[in-house]
């Protein structure tokens, strides 16, 4: 299966980066082709820009743009992994979405409305936070999360997410809680 790994994480040793490590290992294991997009490795820039609108009008995107657009085209499957950071993505993350899931690429509409143009894919989705997961259920705030992201980005465009994990309090969680969860990411692989 033809895998794109879309993580966004600043720092290189953190839990996002063992998931990113645990689940490229489990799917080359089982024969994937793999792309690995590392944002803050690539220096991606998050801004959606004047001139960006101007190039896409005038069907001259930048190739920055192109290059993720021809890695989600080509993809069957993809994962994101990313920290939540006040109760959202990082804006690099979302920064991507905004450039690359452009109109006419991931999206149209026609006189029968929405046209989704990314069907066929799917997508798992792992976020860690630093909060208790009783504290985000409580206010609701995976709800919020999964309508912004899962339906929001995703399912607008047509990718189905296969399932949206959140692991919780990963700053003070200790080894034990940190090996079930890369456990967890190795096990929704299957």
């Amino acid at each position: 299966m033809k895998t794109l790994v879309i993580i966004a994480s600043h720092n290189s040793t953190s839990f996002n980066n063992a998931i990113k490590k645990r689940a490229v290992e489990k799917l080359k294991n089982d024969g994937h082709d793999i792309v690995v997009r590392d944002l803050y490795e690539m220096n991606f820039n998050p801004v959606l820009t004047k001139n960006d609108f101007e190039k896409l009008h005038g069907n001259n995107l930048p190739e920055e743009i192109v290059r993720e657009q021809e890695y989600i085209k080509w993809a069957e499957k993809i994962i994101v992994i990313y920290p939540i950071w006040w109760t959202g993505m990082p804006a690099i993350l979302k920064g991507y979405f905004d450039r690359v899931m452009l109109y006419g690429f991931a999206y149209k509409f026609d006189n029968t409305g929405l046209v989704k143009l990314l069907k066929g894919k799917e997508a798992l989705i792992f976020s860690t936070s630093g909060q208790p997961k009783e504290h985000y259920e409580a206010i609701g705030m995976y709800d919020a999360m999964n309508k912004t992201t899962d339906l929001g980005i995703f399912d607008f465009v047509g990718i189905n997410v296969k399932k949206h994990i959140y692991f919780p309090s990963i700053i003070s969680a200790n080894d034990s809680t940190r090996n079930e969860y890369l456990n967890t990411v190795e096990q929704e692989l299957n």
